[in-house]
């Protein structure tokens, strides 16, 4: 009775412990991807920052050769 009894403990605790992993896992995975589309939009936004200020740069240069 004894060694059912432990053995029925330890594989409850294995498969609770399997299942907190996979879990954690998926949530580490989740993150990263959360992060990823994060530096990614900073990036695009970045890019597009970037571009509006090199196309005003253009326009005063060019307002300032007309005249």
């Amino acid at each position: 009775m004894k060694k059912l009894t432990l053995l029925a403990l330890t594989l409850g605790a294995i498969t609770v412990g399997t299942g907190c992993h996979r879990n954690t896992r998926e949530a580490a995975k989740d993150d990263v991807e959360q992060a990823g589309d994060k530096v990614k939009d900073t990036a695009e936004d970045a890019a597009e920052a970037t571009g509006d200020a090199a196309e005003k740069a253009g326009d005063k240069l060019e307002d300032a050769t007309d005249k």
